[in-house]
């Protein structure tokens, strides 16, 4: 689980949109919560800006709908 959210952190930093849904759907299938997946977009604010985590947050939210 904990290797799958970091995957999906380096996926939300490089602002790769499928890697970030493919990373979502690991990280669920790892075990990980959506609350979770959210959290990592979330984390990125300060780091990337919030314009960028507003777009990540899109996209675990992408996967979410679906799940």
């Amino acid at each position: 689980k904990t290797q799958a959210l970091a995957k999906l952190a380096i996926a939300v930093g490089a602002r790769h949109e499928g890697a970030v849904h493919s990373h979502v759907r690991r990280s669920l299938e790892a075990g990980a919560t959506i609350a979770e997946c959210r959290h990592v977009a979330l984390l990125a604010t300060t780091t990337l800006g919030f314009p960028s985590m507003m777009a990540a947050l899109s996209w675990v939210e992408d996967v979410a709908k679906k799940a």
